[in-house]
């Protein structure tokens, strides 16, 4: 069976890695647009120069998977279209083509590697005094307004945000964030964004799009471009590809890691099953909780329902730093080993 995954993060990865282990005779192809791994929860970090995002990806994939750097264009019966030419055919596909970040103009978004890599060459331009304004206040925000704050100290950094800072912790924690962002001396505005106005550079922290891809090559998708899936992560419009990760249209799925790896290990999981004529269980996927670092040296932990909704359990300061780190470095691990277990979704 040849089976090809588009895309290569958490979802991909995992998916890719667990398949080659788990199964025989199944020949696995990952395509992505660059060669490189790119730890999207680190991005913050990468751009204000505190760390990379990046790892090779021949450092992540198991040597059986065939990498091929591409674009690819259109998915179409049984095969895929890369930008060069190429046609690569296929038994069964995983999509996990994911986010594909953009911002407004007069802005730089966080979310993609070559937008954080462009702010991180204007941040080190800026002269002291110079005014950064961080557009959204999901985690996002607060990472990366945190981290530019405690990196460029002659700074003025401040956080705009049309919603309340934090708004999926719990009350405690929510305040602790205040607290260290007060600590860093980053205001929070409420209002929408509406260009410039004064800043002398705009990060764009909000992440909410998905790659074309899949409404471009005639698949089935919701509003925002996601895939139509079943209860088996199979698209509604052709039952050959799994949509995992970002791209996905799975109902109360929130874009994050810990949503793509559950999805990626279980689509291909579902395609082991189908290959040795096992019965596939629909999939069920529950939440543990939240992380959030606020630069170098504190970090709120917050613990949720299965859910997604926050309970009062939360601890933060810089006993949550280790424990914020752990998390992404287990992350990036069970990409790479495909081990990786999760809680089923609430009864």
């Amino acid at each position: 069976m040849k089976v090809v995954v588009i895309g290569a993060g958490y979802a991909g990865t995992i998916a890719a890695n667990r398949l080659v282990k788990k199964a025989d005779g199944v020949h696995v192809t990952v395509v992505n647009p660059r060669a490189e791994f790119v730890e999207r929860v680190r991005l913050h970090q990468h751009l204000a120069g505190t760390g990379s995002a990046t790892v090779a990806l021949t450092a992540m994939l198991d040597p059986r998977i065939r990498l091929v750097v591409g674009t690819v264009t259109k998915i179409g019966d049984g095969s895929l279209l890369l930008a060069d030419g190429t046609t690569l055919p296929f038994d069964r596909a995983i999509y996990a083509a994911g986010g594909a970040v953009t911002a407004p103009d007069g802005a730089l978004a966080v979310g993609s590697l070559d937008s954080a890599e462009e702010a991180r060459r204007a941040l080190l331009a800026l002269p002291d005094g110079a005014a950064v304004t961080v557009v959204g206040g999901g985690l996002t925000g607060i990472e990366t307004a945190a981290e530019v704050a405690e990196t460029f100290p002659g700074l003025r950094v401040r956080l705009l945000t049309e919603g309340e800072v934090g708004a999926s912790l719990s009350a405690g924690a929510r305040a602790r964030v205040r607290r260290e962002l007060d600590r860093l001396a980053v205001p929070v505005d409420r209002g929408g964004f509406a260009g410039p106005a004064g800043a002398d550079l705009v990060l764009w922290a909000v992440a909410t799009q998905v790659s074309g891809l899949a409404a471009a090559s005639g698949l089935a998708v919701d509003d925002d471009g996601r895939v139509l899936v079943d209860a088996f992560l199979r698209s509604t419009s052709d039952p050959r590809i799994i949509a995992v990760g970002d791209g996905a249209a799975v109902p109360g799925a929130r874009l994050s890691c810990q949503t793509a790896m559950p999805q990626g290990a279980y689509g291909a999981d579902t395609l082991v099953r189908e290959s040795a004529g096992r019965p596939t269980r629909p999939y069920s996927m529950g939440y543990t909780g939240q992380v959030v670092s606020i630069g170098r040296r504190a970090a709120v932990i917050q613990v949720a329902r299965r859910d997604d909704t926050a309970t009062r359990v939360w601890f933060g300061g810089a006993a949550a730093v280790p424990v914020k780190e752990q998390v992404c470095r287990l992350a990036r691990g069970a990409a790479r080993t495909a081990r990786y277990v999760w809680l089923p979704a609430p009864r």
